[in-house]
C-alpha cells in the first residue's frame, strides 16, 4: 500500500528483427499505490515491434504511463493498449517516421465504471514520405466513468504519399458517463491521404427491438450489443492465449456474460 512504481523498459529492434512484447500491469483491490512507467522502442531498417500493454491495476491505483517510438526505414510498430483498472489511468503512446516507408497501428480499449478516469493520449509524427498509420480506439464507459481520447496526426512538410486514417468510437451505457474525444490532423504536404473521426453514443434502440422481437431479453439483448462493440477491438490481437484472456475479463463484467459465452 501507497507504494510508488517506476519501472523503464527499453526495447531496441536491429535491422530486419521481429518481437512481441507484452506489458501487464495488475494489482489487488483495496490497495492505493502509484504506478509510472516508461517504455521506449527503437527499430532499425525493416524492424517489427508488436507491443501489448494490458493495464488492470487495482481500482483504488494511480498508472500514469507512456509509451515512445522512434522508428527507421520500412519499420513497423503494433501497440495494442488496453485500459481497465485504476482510478485515474492516463497512456501517452508516440510515434515517430524518421524515415521513408514507416508503419504503424494503434489499437485501443477502454472500460471503465463506476468513478474510473482513463485517458489515452496518442501522437503521429509522419516525417519522411510513403509512411501509412492506423489508429482505432474503442471505450465503454458506465457508471459516472469518464475518458479522454486525444489523436494528433501530424504530416510535416516534405512527407509526401502519407497515409493515414484514425478513428475513436465510444459507447455510454449511462447518463452520467462522459467522454473527451479530440482527433487531430495536421497536415503540412500536398500529397496525401488523410481522415480520422470519433463517434459517442448509446446503444442502438432498433438493434435492441430487433433482439427484444426475437426474444431475447433486455439484459441479454444490451450485453450482447456491448460485447460485440468491444470485441471489434479484441479480434485485432493476435495472440490466442491473451486475446481469451480478454474474453474472459469482458464477460465476467457483462451481465449474464457466461451465457454470452456460450452462444459464441
Amino acid at each position: 500500500a501507497h507504494a510508488a512504481i517506476y519501472p523503464r523498459n527499453l526495447i531496441v529492434a536491429e535491422q530486419g528483427a521481429q518481437a512481441t512484447v507484452i506489458e501487464h500491469y495488475a494489482g489487488v483491490d483495496g490497495v492505493e499505490y502509484f504506478t509510472n512507467a516508461v517504455t521506449q522502442i527503437f527499430t532499425a531498417d525493416n524492424a517489427s515491434i508488436e507491443h501489448y500493454k494490458l493495464q488492470q491495476e487495482a481500482t483504488q491505483a494511480f498508472h500514469v504511463a507512456g509509451i515512445h517510438a522512434m522508428q527507421n526505414r520500412d519499420s513497423h510498430i503494433a501497440s495494442h493498449s488496453i485500459s481497465l483498472g485504476a482510478a485515474l489511468a492516463r497512456n501517452d503512446i508516440t510515434t515517430a517516421f524518421n524515415a521513408p516507408g514507416c508503419g504503424a497501428t494503434l489499437n485501443g480499449l477502454y472500460l471503465a465504471n463506476g468513478r474510473q478516469h482513463v485517458d489515452h493520449h496518442t501522437r503521429i509524427d509522419h516525417h519522411q514520405p510513403n509512411g501509412n498509420s492506423r489508429e482505432y480506439y474503442r471505450g465503454v464507459l458506465d457508471g459516472a466513468a469518464r475518458a479522454v481520447f486525444n489523436g494528433k496526426v501530424i504530416v510535416h512538410p516534405g512527407a509526401q504519399k502519407t497515409d493515414a486514417h484514425q478513428a475513436n468510437h465510444n459507447l455510454l451505457l449511462s447518463r452520467e458517463a462522459e467522454i473527451d474525444t479530440k482527433p487531430e490532423l495536421e497536415i503540412y504536404a500536398d500529397d496525401v491521404k488523410c481522415t480520422h473521426g470519433a463517434t459517442v453514443g448509446q446503444l442502438d434502440d432498433e438493434q435492441l427491438f430487433y433482439l427484444r422481437s426475437r426474444g431475447v431479453e433486455e439484459t441479454m439483448a444490451r450485453s450482447l450489443l456491448v460485447h460485440a462493440f468491444a470485441h471489434d477491438v479484441i479480434e485485432r490481437i493476435r495472440i490466442a492465449s491473451l486475446r481469451t484472456r480478454l474474453e474472459q475479463i469482458l464477460f465476467s463484467r457483462l451481465p449474464q456474460g457466461e451465457r454470452i459465452r456460450e452462444l459464441t
